[in-house]
């Protein structure tokens, strides 16, 4: 069974004392394939995740601004990240989008936001988005602003309910579920989960954060996937050796990933 991890932080602190290991126990798992997300601490080190892809061929990497990082800007960032995109690492721009649990004033988000969506639609590649408490802008800019543009859009550890899932879809774009879909009172996400198309389904870990039951509250790895792809296979009724068939299908088609670089 080959699975992906379509977003995880392999270059986080958390896994500095062990980081090969972990990358080894998914491998062990069954990981063909791991995207690492460039988020990093911020501008304006913006290649966090290439540097993690540079070492283990099966690892890819992306590059953007988190909209919590949306202060530390300066002059240089978007032309620092444009260059970026052209690393053959590179498979989006991401994650990007708006979060407003942090009290980042979204007069800053919002710029950001919206130019990382400009660069990435004139690059022509796919981008990654977060949202937290701010559905209903983040929609919003998605439709005026990427939309039209009819590249990839995956909505990173989806946790919304059926109708924010169709509301997305609709859009045409991908939905990636996480650990979250483990937990017992999670059942709108497994029901959003359920009624996604195959072809629109991915699955992904943000490792280290957010570990699936049983492994809830201590830190999340790669590995990990397998208890999330077991949840989500058996709400839509289907193998789980499937539905890590058609994910990894899915990644690979999203991202142009078919073999190792």
């Amino acid at each position: 069974m080959e699975l992906v991890d379509s977003h995880c932080h392999l270059d986080d602190e958390q896994f500095d004392n062990d980081r090969t290991a972990v990358i080894e126990r998914a491998r062990a798992a069954g990981l063909k394939f791991m995207l690492a997300i460039g988020t990093g601490g911020g501008p304006p080190d913006l290649e966090a995740a290439i540097r993690v892809a540079q070492a283990y061929p099966f690892v890819f990497a992306t590059v953007g601004v988190h909209p919590n990082d949306a202060p530390k800007i300066d002059g240089n960032t978007f032309k620092d990240l444009e260059g970026l995109l052209m690393r053959e690492e590179v498979k989006a721009v991401g994650e990007i989008g708006l979060d407003y649990h942090w009290g980042v004033p979204k007069e800053e988000q919002l710029p950001v936001f919206t130019q990382q969506l400009e660069i990435a639609a004139a690059a022509r590649m796919p981008v990654i988005i977060h949202t937290r408490d701010a559905w209903v802008d983040t929609l919003q800019v998605l439709r005026k602003k990427w939309a039209s543009t009819n590249l990839p859009c995956v909505m990173h550890c989806f946790t919304g309910n059926a109708e924010q899932a169709r509301e997305c879809l609709d859009l045409g774009f991908h939905l990636a579920f996480g650990g979250v879909a483990t937990f017992p009172k999670a059942g709108e996400i497994r029901e959003a989960a359920r009624i996604t198309p195959e072809d629109r389904l991915l699955l992904e870990t943000d490792s280290p954060y957010l570990a699936p039951a049983p492994h809830r509250g201590k830190r999340n790895e790669p590995g990990f996937i397998v208890h999330t792809a077991e949840a989500i296979a058996a709400v839509r009724g289907i193998a789980v050796g499937e539905l890590a068939s058609r994910t990894t299908a899915n990644f690979e088609h999203l991202f142009h990933v078919h073999q190792l670089h």
